[in-house]
C-alpha cells in the first residue's frame, strides 16, 4: 500500500508500513509504438500511475483472443444479421473472441466438422438438431437467434386455397425424396380435415430454390420455406404467393436458427460461448434500435467479403441474379431497372427479417418434446429412440440465460 492512502490508513497504528523496497522496485512495462520502455514507480507519479494501471487491467485488448470458427447453415444472408453486426461492430473482439464466419461450399455435416477441429460452433434449425440427436450424433444446442414464420409456399396459379387442396400434389423440398416434405404437407392436410394417401405426393428436390421450383412448375408447393425470405421474394416478383404457416396447421414451429456444438466443445468453451451469445444479443439490440445503421453494416460486410474472395459474394440475394456494376447500370437502362428491383427486394427481405430476431435466446424442454413427438408420429425418428430422448440431452439454456 502507498503510505497515506485510504487503504494504508486502515492499518492498526502499531503495524509498521510495508517496506518501501516493495514499492520502489516495482516496474511497469509500457508498450509504445515500435518499442517497450520500462519505468519504475519512482519515475511515475502515484496519482497518474494507479488509474493507468487499472485501465490496463480492465482492457482485454492486450490478451490473445479465443478463435471461434462458426459454420453457417447456408450462404451468408440477412438471417445472420446478429453475427454480422457483432463482428463488424467489434462486439466479439471486445469480448475476447476472434469469430470467423464460414460458409459451406455445398453441404457439410457440421458436427463432424466440429469433431475434426475445423469448426467450433455451427448454425442449424431446431428440426435438424432434434433429428441429429435422435440419430445418436454428439450435438447440443445452446442459443436461438432467429425465429421466422416457416411453412409451405404455393403460387396463385396452383388452384390451392386451403391445406387440404395439397393432397397428391408435387412437393419441392431439400432432402427429397425423403419423408420430410410429405410429412409436413400431410400433417397440414389432416389438420384441415382432409384425408390423403401419403404415398400420393410427387417429390422434387429443388434445394432451397423454392420460388424457382414453383415458377418452373416442377412442383405445386414448396416446404421448409422462410416467410422473411422466399415469400417476400415471390411477392416482389409479382407471383401472387400463398402461404400456410406451420404453427397454424399442426406442425411444430421449427423454422428457428440456433447455435450448436458438441458436448466436448461446450465444456471446453463454456465461458467463451456465453460471451458469444451476449455479443450477439447486443447486436440484436442495435439492429432493432437502428435498422438503417444495421443495413449499412450488413452491406459493407457483404461488399468486403466479396472483395476479399475476389468474386461476387453469393449472399444477400445472389439467387435473384448476379448484380451488375453501377457503371454498367448507368449506361444500360435495362440493367439499371434490374438493379433497382434487386435493391427493392433486398430491402424488403431485410425489413421482414427484423421481426424474426428474438430477444430471448432460450427454448423450453416442452417445445422439444412436442417436436420429437411429431417426428416420431410421422416416421422421421425411430419410435424406440425418440420417446426416450430427453431434451436436456441435446439442448441447454445454461448459456443463453
Amino acid at each position: 500500500r502507498v503510505p497515506g492512502s485510504v487503504a494504508s490508513s486502515r492499518l492498526p497504528r502499531a503495524t509498521p508500513p510495508p517496506p518501501a523496497v516493495c514499492v520502489a522496485h516495482l516496474s511497469l512495462e509500457i508498450l509504445l509504438v515500435g518499442s517497450t520502455q520500462t519505468l519504475s514507480l519512482e519515475e511515475m507519479p502515484t496519482a497518474a500511475f494507479l488509474p493507468s494501471l487499472l485501465l490496463l487491467l480492465a482492457d482485454r485488448s492486450y490478451a490473445t483472443p479465443t478463435t471461434i470458427k462458426l459454420g453457417l447453415e447456408w450462404f451468408l444472408n440477412p438471417d445472420h444479421l446478429p453475427l454480422v453486426v457483432a463482428l463488424r461492430e467489434g462486439y466479439f473482439a471486445e469480448a475476447g473472441l476472434d469469430v470467423q464466419l464460414l460458409e459451406p461450399a455445398d453441404h457439410w455435416e457440421a458436427e463432424e466438422e466440429i469433431l475434426a477441429g475445423r469448426l467450433d460452433v455451427a448454425v442449424t434449425e431446431t428440426l435438424h438438431l432434434a433429428q441429429d440427436a435422435a440419430r445418436g450424433k454428439p450435438v447440443i444446442g445452446f442459443s436461438r437467434f432467429l425465429h421466422t414464420d416457416g411453412g409451405v409456399l404455393f403460387l396463385g396459379s396452383s388452384n390451392i386455397s386451403r391445406p387440404s387442396d395439397m393432397c397428391g400434389r408435387t412437393i419441392s423440398y431439400p432432402g427429397s425424396p425423403g419423408i420430410g416434405g410429405p410429412a409436413i404437407v400431410q400433417t397440414m392436410v389432416e389438420a384441415d380435415g382432409g384425408s390423403c394417401d401419403i404415398a400420393s405426393y410427387g417429390k422434387h428436390n429443388g434445394g432451397f430454390y423454392h420460388v424457382k421450383a414453383l415458377q418452373d412448375k416442377a412442383a405445386a408447393v414448396a416446404t421448409l420455406v422462410f416467410y422473411n425470405f422466399e415469400v417476400i421474394e415471390a411477392q416482389q416478383m409479382g407471383l401472387r404467393p400463398g402461404f400456410f404457416s406451420l404453427k397454424e396447421w399442426g406442425v411444430p414451429d421449427f423454422c428457428q436458427l440456433v447455435l450448436f456444438t458438441t458436448p466436448q466443445r461446450l465444456q471446453a468453451l463454456r465461458p467463451q460461448l456465453r460471451q458469444l451469445v451476449l455479443a450477439m444479443r447486443r447486436a440484436t439490440g442495435l439492429i432493432k434500435r437502428e435498422p438503417a445503421r444495421a443495413a449499412r453494416i450488413y452491406e459493407q460486410h457483404v461488399k468486403g467479403s466479396a472483395a476479399a474472395a475476389g468474386t461476387t459474394n453469393r449472399s444477400a440475394l445472389a439467387k435473384v441474379g448476379a448484380a451488375l456494376s453501377g457503371a454498367a447500370a448507368m449506361v444500360n437502362p435495362v440493367a439499371a431497372m434490374r438493379r433497382r428491383k434487386e435493391r427493392k427486394l433486398e430491402a424488403a427481405i431485410f425489413d421482414a427479417t427484423l421481426a424474426a430476431l428474438p430477444n430471448d435466446n432460450s427454448l423450453s424442454g416442452a417445445y422439444f418434446q412436442g417436436l420429437m413427438a411429431w417426428l416420431v408420429k410421422t416416421g422421421q425418428v425411430d419410435a424406440q429412440v425418440g420417446p426416450e430422448l430427453l431434451p436436456e440431452g441435446y439442448w441447454t439454456n445454461d448459456i443463453a440465460l
